[in-house]
């Protein structure tokens, strides 16, 4: 199964760090999948050996994004990360940041969008103080999670 609780994901690590694979790690909401999630994933992906998607729970999303938010429940978000291919797997956390997640899976690279700054990455430090790598992909133009509610909310759709 390649959704796994954050207990079991510190067992899926030690061995596949024991069998020599360079983990990769990103986190992120997920809301509504778009190309931008799947072309930043894949991109994250050609960076090692095992993507593990560190996934913010319901609660953690309202808190980030608003009373709005997510649309998706964190099972559905999860369900559909976990059916692509380049995903191996995901874990839902409940804080604001993975930093917890980052201390306990200690990937060789960490990614973030690029929507981000590296000195606005709160788990920024956990990286680097382990050594590991943190790599900011660009962001794919005009596609976002906003961007498509936006669009549904123009159209007036009863979707």
């Amino acid at each position: 199964m390649k959704i796994v609780a954050k207990q079991e994901v510190a067992r899926i690590v030690q061995v596949l760090k024991a069998a020599g694979k360079k983990i990769v790690f990103t986190n992120g909401c997920f809301d509504i999948l778009h190309v931008g999630h799947v072309r930043y994933l894949a991109a994250a992906r050609q960076l090692g050996d095992i993507l593990i998607v560190g996934l913010n729970s319901d609660e953690s999303v309202r808190a980030l994004k608003g009373p709005s938010r997510p649309i998706n429940t964190a099972a559905d978000r999860a369900e559909v990360l976990a059916a692509l291919a380049v995903v191996d797997y995901v874990v839902i956390f409940d804080e604001l940041t993975a930093a917890n997640l980052i201390e306990t899976i200690k990937p060789a690279v960490y990614v973030k969008g690029g929507d981000y700054k590296l000195e606005d990455i709160p788990e920024a430090p956990a990286v680097v103080a382990y050594g590991g790598q943190v790599v900011i992909i660009p962001a794919v133009p005009g596609r976002s999670t906003s961007n498509v509610i936006n669009k549904i909310g123009a159209t007036n759709c009863e979707c």
